[in-house]
Protein backbone atom coordinates (compact mmCIF):
# COMPACT_ATOMS: atom_id res chain seq x y z
CA UNK A 1 0.00 0.00 0.00
CA UNK A 2 1.39 3.43 -0.95
CA UNK A 3 2.11 5.64 2.06
CA UNK A 4 0.05 8.47 0.62
CA UNK A 5 -2.98 6.20 0.74
CA UNK A 6 -2.37 4.94 4.26
CA UNK A 7 -3.63 8.11 5.93
CA UNK A 8 -7.02 7.64 4.31
CA UNK A 9 -7.12 3.90 4.90
CA UNK A 10 -9.86 2.33 7.00
CA UNK A 11 -7.78 -0.80 7.56
CA UNK A 12 -7.98 -1.38 11.31
CA UNK A 13 -4.83 -3.53 11.22
CA UNK A 14 -2.69 -0.45 10.54
CA UNK A 15 -1.47 1.12 13.80
CA UNK A 16 -3.71 4.10 14.55
CA UNK A 17 -0.83 6.25 15.71
CA UNK A 18 0.80 5.88 12.29
CA UNK A 19 -2.43 6.78 10.50
CA UNK A 20 -2.64 9.92 12.65
CA UNK A 21 1.02 10.72 11.89
CA UNK A 22 0.44 10.47 8.14
CA UNK A 23 -2.73 12.54 8.34
CA UNK A 24 -0.87 15.27 10.22
CA UNK A 25 2.00 15.19 7.72
CA UNK A 26 -0.41 15.43 4.81
CA UNK A 27 -2.26 18.32 6.44
CA UNK A 28 0.94 20.22 7.18
CA UNK A 29 2.45 19.60 3.76
CA UNK A 30 5.60 18.05 5.22
CA UNK A 31 5.61 14.95 3.01
CA UNK A 32 8.98 15.17 1.30
CA UNK A 33 8.96 15.08 -2.50
CA UNK A 34 5.28 15.88 -2.29
CA UNK A 35 5.46 19.37 -0.80
CA UNK A 36 6.86 22.48 -2.41
CA UNK A 37 9.69 22.87 0.10
CA UNK A 38 11.24 19.49 -0.62
CA UNK A 39 10.62 19.75 -4.34
CA UNK A 40 12.88 22.80 -4.30
CA UNK A 41 15.62 20.87 -2.49
CA UNK A 42 18.44 19.22 -4.42
CA UNK A 43 19.41 15.61 -3.75
CA UNK A 44 22.43 16.63 -1.62
CA UNK A 45 20.15 18.82 0.50
CA UNK A 46 17.69 15.98 0.94
CA UNK A 47 20.50 13.61 1.96
CA UNK A 48 21.85 16.20 4.37
CA UNK A 49 18.41 16.61 5.96
CA UNK A 50 18.02 12.91 6.72
CA UNK A 51 21.64 12.36 7.68
CA UNK A 52 21.33 15.17 10.23
CA UNK A 53 18.32 13.39 11.71
CA UNK A 54 20.45 10.24 11.96
CA UNK A 55 23.24 12.22 13.63
CA UNK A 56 20.72 13.66 16.10
CA UNK A 57 19.84 10.09 17.07
CA UNK A 58 23.52 9.18 17.44
CA UNK A 59 24.32 12.16 19.67
CA UNK A 60 21.25 11.33 21.74
CA UNK A 61 22.66 7.85 22.27
CA UNK A 62 26.07 9.14 23.33
CA UNK A 63 24.87 11.96 25.55
CA UNK A 64 22.21 9.84 27.23
CA UNK A 65 24.46 6.79 27.69
CA UNK A 66 21.95 4.80 25.65
CA UNK A 67 24.53 3.00 23.55
CA UNK A 68 27.19 3.47 20.89
CA UNK A 69 27.61 6.54 18.65
CA UNK A 70 25.29 5.42 15.87
CA UNK A 71 21.96 6.60 14.48
CA UNK A 72 19.75 5.67 11.54
CA UNK A 73 16.68 6.97 9.75
CA UNK A 74 14.48 5.20 7.17
CA UNK A 75 12.57 7.20 4.57
CA UNK A 76 9.87 6.01 2.17
CA UNK A 77 7.90 8.18 -0.25
CA UNK A 78 9.49 11.19 1.41
CA UNK A 79 8.26 10.30 4.90
CA UNK A 80 10.45 9.21 7.80
CA UNK A 81 8.91 5.86 8.76
CA UNK A 82 11.52 4.72 11.23
CA UNK A 83 14.35 6.02 13.39
CA UNK A 84 16.89 4.10 15.38
CA UNK A 85 19.50 4.78 18.02
CA UNK A 86 22.08 2.28 19.25
CA UNK A 87 20.76 0.73 22.48
CA UNK A 88 23.18 -2.15 22.98
CA UNK A 89 24.43 -1.23 26.45
CA UNK A 90 21.22 0.21 27.90
CA UNK A 91 19.20 -2.85 26.86
CA UNK A 92 21.95 -5.42 27.26
CA UNK A 93 21.02 -6.43 23.72
CA UNK A 94 23.90 -6.95 21.26
CA UNK A 95 21.44 -6.81 18.35
CA UNK A 96 20.05 -3.37 19.26
CA UNK A 97 22.01 -1.50 16.62
CA UNK A 98 20.63 1.74 15.22
CA UNK A 99 19.81 0.27 11.80
CA UNK A 100 18.03 -2.73 13.35
CA UNK A 101 16.02 -0.46 15.63
CA UNK A 102 15.05 1.74 12.67
CA UNK A 103 14.03 -1.28 10.58
CA UNK A 104 11.89 -2.64 13.41
CA UNK A 105 10.16 0.70 13.90
CA UNK A 106 9.62 1.20 10.18
CA UNK A 107 8.13 -2.26 9.67
CA UNK A 108 5.85 -1.75 12.66
CA UNK A 109 4.76 1.67 11.45
CA UNK A 110 3.81 0.61 7.94
CA UNK A 111 2.56 -2.79 9.10
CA UNK A 112 4.77 -4.62 6.60
CA UNK A 113 8.06 -6.48 6.87
CA UNK A 114 8.83 -5.58 3.24
CA UNK A 115 10.46 -2.15 3.12
CA UNK A 116 10.89 -2.05 -0.66
CA UNK A 117 11.28 1.50 -1.90
CA UNK A 118 12.69 2.72 1.42
CA UNK A 119 16.05 4.43 1.85
CA UNK A 120 18.15 4.07 4.98
CA UNK A 121 20.41 6.88 6.20
CA UNK A 122 23.06 5.87 8.73
CA UNK A 123 25.83 7.73 10.48
CA UNK A 124 28.14 4.78 9.81
CA UNK A 125 28.50 1.95 7.31
CA UNK A 126 26.22 -0.84 8.58
CA UNK A 127 27.89 -3.79 10.28
CA UNK A 128 27.37 -7.25 8.73
CA UNK A 129 24.36 -7.94 10.98
CA UNK A 130 22.66 -4.71 9.95
CA UNK A 131 23.65 -5.25 6.33
CA UNK A 132 21.86 -8.60 6.41
CA UNK A 133 18.79 -7.01 7.97
CA UNK A 134 18.79 -4.38 5.23
CA UNK A 135 18.73 -7.12 2.59
CA UNK A 136 16.03 -9.09 4.44
CA UNK A 137 13.91 -5.93 4.65
CA UNK A 138 14.36 -5.28 0.90
CA UNK A 139 15.50 -1.73 1.55
CA UNK A 140 16.28 -0.06 -1.78
CA UNK A 141 19.39 1.94 -0.86
CA UNK A 142 21.67 3.11 1.91
CA UNK A 143 23.52 6.37 2.50
CA UNK A 144 26.19 6.38 5.22
CA UNK A 145 29.03 8.57 6.46
CA UNK A 146 31.75 6.87 8.52
CA UNK A 147 33.18 3.57 7.27
CA UNK A 148 33.76 0.22 8.95
CA UNK A 149 37.41 1.26 9.30
CA UNK A 150 36.41 4.49 11.05
CA UNK A 151 34.31 2.41 13.45
CA UNK A 152 37.26 0.08 14.03
CA UNK A 153 39.44 3.07 14.93
CA UNK A 154 37.15 3.93 17.85
CA UNK A 155 36.85 0.39 19.18
CA UNK A 156 34.10 -1.35 17.18
CA UNK A 157 34.58 -4.72 15.48
CA UNK A 158 32.60 -4.19 12.28
CA UNK A 159 35.60 -4.65 10.00
CA UNK A 160 36.75 -7.78 11.85
CA UNK A 161 33.35 -9.39 11.32
CA UNK A 162 33.41 -8.46 7.62
CA UNK A 163 36.78 -10.21 7.38
CA UNK A 164 35.42 -13.27 9.20
CA UNK A 165 32.65 -13.61 6.62
CA UNK A 166 35.27 -14.23 3.93
CA UNK A 167 36.51 -17.30 5.80
CA UNK A 168 35.13 -20.82 5.68
CA UNK A 169 33.12 -21.70 8.80
CA UNK A 170 35.87 -23.86 10.27
CA UNK A 171 38.43 -21.07 9.80
CA UNK A 172 36.60 -18.43 11.82
CA UNK A 173 37.65 -17.28 15.28
CA UNK A 174 34.33 -18.55 16.70
CA UNK A 175 33.79 -22.30 16.61
CA UNK A 176 31.45 -23.41 13.78
CA UNK A 177 30.74 -27.04 12.86
CA UNK A 178 28.07 -28.47 10.57
CA UNK A 179 26.08 -31.44 11.92
CA UNK A 180 24.04 -33.47 9.46
CA UNK A 181 20.63 -34.30 10.92
CA UNK A 182 17.59 -35.94 9.28
CA UNK A 183 15.18 -33.57 11.03
CA UNK A 184 16.80 -30.65 9.23
CA UNK A 185 15.80 -32.19 5.91
CA UNK A 186 12.28 -32.80 7.21
CA UNK A 187 11.98 -29.21 8.40
CA UNK A 188 13.02 -27.82 5.00
CA UNK A 189 10.59 -30.14 3.24
CA UNK A 190 7.77 -29.17 5.60
CA UNK A 191 8.32 -25.50 4.77
CA UNK A 192 8.60 -26.16 1.02
CA UNK A 193 5.36 -28.11 0.98
CA UNK A 194 3.40 -25.74 3.21
CA UNK A 195 0.56 -24.31 1.10
CA UNK A 196 -0.35 -21.32 3.26
CA UNK A 197 3.16 -20.03 4.05
CA UNK A 198 3.94 -16.34 3.69
CA UNK A 199 7.25 -16.13 1.87
CA UNK A 200 9.75 -13.42 2.60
Amino acid sequence: MQLKNLAASEDSSIPQEFVILLANLAASGECARGDSTTNRMSDPEIHEKYLMEAFDEAFRSVEGNIGGPFGAVIVKDGIVIGKGVNRVTSRNDPTAHAEIEAIREAAKNIHDFNLSGAILYSTCEPCPMCLSAIYWANITGVYFCSTRHDAEAIGFRDNHIYEELNLLPDQRSIFFRKIDHPIAVKLSRTWSEKKDKKPY
